[in-house]
């Protein structure tokens, strides 16, 4: 975090300290003077280095991306401050695209690693636990499925992300409570692994059994993108809701092998965009990021707006929305990250996940102390994972392909969904459940009928839901 001391001489010492040309091939190591930057410079030095080394990756100028690199070892650390912490993650990613131009010594490296799903399916309890995002996508989703099933006696959920049974638990709880009485309930949980599966079933199955809820649970294991529709089992006479956290997006990249890579064309770094950088002398690294820091590295002019579905056409996901539509969900809810990874070039890529992911490392930040083991988890095997994929992969390997709220809107609307405006109470129930939470930077708004939660001032997470138009 970049604390504001009131100083004015931050800007003209720090130019004095950062020669313009110390990304020159001739620039000598290990940079000694790298070490006496202060917080302040140090982060804003790791965002200009940043930038440089991706613009240099971009454009095939590895040599110069090497060095950039090399400077950025000496002062990124996964256990330092924000700025340090995130530009650990992001080094990791550029030197990983930079390897994956040489298949054979990139699969060499990786030929002996050990990905182990209990642990990832630690880590994302972990961000459960951690942050109120996923709890207010389960309140608020929740509560849309109890107003539209009002009266209905044979109600089935589709879980496409059935991974957490403490949301269906309180599910069973509300409908319990129903002035008619409960339906019949069955929910249908997708997923890859089938101990996750087996998990839930037994869960809500005990929940039920002591509710005196009739209820069914459907097991499907399989991946979003292999899911096929007719195992999910939808039946004539029964009221349908679907549930979407986090997972519309990956869906994305299914075809993505199908197009063609664009032209990196980022714009080119120089030492009069520097002095512009080194201007900022901010409180929090997002505030830092807000700056036009990075904006001026974007290849586009309004890049966190620009929609990647003018160039991006995604025949899977036209293909499996058309699905889900065909079978008359009465409501569908969808959560989905509030932020636009899914750009064409590396560059805008880049410059949209600094923002994003800057939040998210703040929020951490603000709760757990530098030291814990949780939080470097949390930082290193999902955020860390997930910056690699946005900034390291292309094509169908590309997964965390997020997208901005309007361009669901998009989507869902030409795919013949109608927006449902979340009600009152959903938002209060959203509100009340952040007031909770210790940390008061977190916040919830409505926009056009749906609720965006926010870290701050920055849209992290959107919770939208939709009915069928006929």
């Amino acid at each position: 975090m970049f604390q504001d001391d009131g100083s004015s001489s931050v800007t003209s010492s720090a130019i004095q300290v950062f020669p313009m040309a110390s990304l020159s091939p001739g620039f000598g190591s290990p940079y000694p003077w790298l070490k006496e930057l202060k917080s302040e410079e140090r982060g804003l030095y790791l965002i200009h280095l940043l930038l440089t080394c991706a613009n240099h990756v971009a454009t095939g100028s590895l040599e110069n991306a090497n060095l950039a690199l090399d400077q950025i070892s000496h002062l990124a650390s996964p256990e330092g401050d924000t700025m340090q912490r995130i530009a650990s993650y992001f080094t990791e990613a550029l030197a990983d695209r930079i390897l994956k131009t040489w298949p054979g010594i990139y699969k060499a490296l990786h030929s002996t690693r050990i990905s182990l799903a209990s642990e990832e399916i630690l880590v994302r309890k972990m961000f459960f636990e951690f942050f109120p995002f996923l709890k207010v996508a389960f309140v608020i989703t929740n509560q849309a499925i109890v107003e539209a099933m009002e009266g209905e006696k044979m109600v089935h959920i589709v879980d496409l992300n059935a991974a957490e049974p403490t949301q269906w638990r309180a599910l069973l709880q509300d409908l319990s409570a129903r002035p008619e009485g409960p339906p019949h309930l069955r929910i249908t949980g997708v997923h890859q692994q089938k101990e996750v599966l087996d998990h839930m079933a037994h869960i809500l199955i005990e929940e039920a059994e002591k509710l005196d809820i009739p209820f069914q649970f459907n097991p499907v294991v399989s991946k979003l993108e292999n899911l096929v529709i007719e195992k999910l089992r939808v039946k004539t006479g029964e009221a349908l809701a679907i549930s979407s956290v986090l997972q519309l997006h990956s869906i994305l990249a299914s075809d993505g092998e199908l197009q063609k890579k664009s032209p990196l064309t980022p714009k080119i770094l120089n030492g009069v965009h520097l002095q512009r950088v080194l201007q900022m002398n901010q409180s929090t690294l997002g505030e830092l990021l807000e700056k036009d820091g990075v904006n001026g590295y974007s290849t586009s002019n309004d890049s966190a707006s620009s929609s990647p579905l003018s160039s991006v056409v995604s025949a899977k996901m036209d293909g499996f929305l058309n699905a889900l539509w065909g079978l008359s969900p009465k409501v569908m809810v969808v959560a989905e990250q509030d932020s636009n990874h899914n750009g064409l070039t590396l560059m805008e890529r880049l410059s949209e996940s600094l923002y994003f992911y800057a939040a998210l490392f703040d929020c951490l930040e603000s709760a757990l102390s530098r030291t814990s083991l949780e939080r470097l988890k949390v930082e290193k095997m999902l955020f860390g994972e997930e910056i690699k994929n946005i900034i390291a992969c292309e094509g169908a390997e590309r997964k965390e392909r997020h997208e901005k709220l309007e361009q669901w809107f998009r989507r869902l609307d030409l795919a013949g969904f109608g927006n449902v405006p979340l009600s009152y109470y959903s938002m209060l129930q959203a509100r009340r459940l952040l007031q909770g939470y210790s940390c008061d930077g977190y916040n919830v708004k409505e926009e056009n009928g749906c609720v965006v939660i926010c870290w701050q001032d920055r849209a992290l997470f959107s919770v939208s839901a939709w009915k069928c138009k006929r």
